[in-house]
């Protein structure tokens, strides 16, 4: 019932327009960083400006792409994903798979799939290698109970990266969790 429920919700939605992905290396992990002065010193809806040292609201061209990439990212993984989407789509570059991802996460996290699909397969389109991308669609696939498509990630993540990375190994856990439940 709950799967049925999710599904519905999804397909509910509208998906957004989104840009193209150009090809970037994906040099990304899913933790384990110290998280940047946006989450660590800023309060909701602001970022840390490093070029003033402070915190400030976020508006077009305070951060360089490399900068908003940071601080979208840790904003999602702190669950604060409606300020990752808010800063995320501050970027110059609005090809960056790098931040197509982190939009899709939030996108997905905060329950609209169908929105954050759209971003993960955009990315892909761009670059079909980019295998953090591939954990995160597998993980949404998931969500809509379709454990094919998971499946399918994941045999897509082994070609690029064998069985021994990062994604793989997640992913995998994700598909054999909702094998058990």
């Amino acid at each position: 019932m709950h799967k049925r429920l999710l599904i519905h919700t999804a397909a509910a939605l509208v998906v957004i327009p989104f840009v193209t992905a150009q090809v970037q290396a994906a040099g990304e992990g899913g933790g384990g960083n110290t998280p940047s002065p946006t989450v660590t010193k800023c309060k909701k809806g602001e970022v840390y400006d490093s070029k003033s040292k402070k915190c400030a609201p976020p508006k077009q061209g305070m951060l360089d792409d490399d900068n908003i990439y940071e601080a979208g990212h840790d904003l999602a993984m702190a669950g604060r994903y409606d300020e990752a989407i808010a800063v995320l789509t501050l970027a110059a570059n609005k090809k960056d798979p790098r931040i197509l991802n982190y939009l899709g996460y939030s996108h997905r996290k905060s329950g609209r799939i169908v929105v954050g699909l759209g971003y993960y397969e955009e990315a892909l389109r761009q670059n079909p290698d980019y295998t953090l991308v591939r954990e995160y669609l597998g993980e949404a696939r998931l969500q809509m109970g379709d454990i094919a498509g998971a499946r399918e990630q994941l045999g897509e993540i082994e070609k690029r990266t064998g069985k021994q990375s990062r994604e793989y190994g997640m992913l995998s856990e994700q598909i054999d969790h909702y094998d058990r439940s």
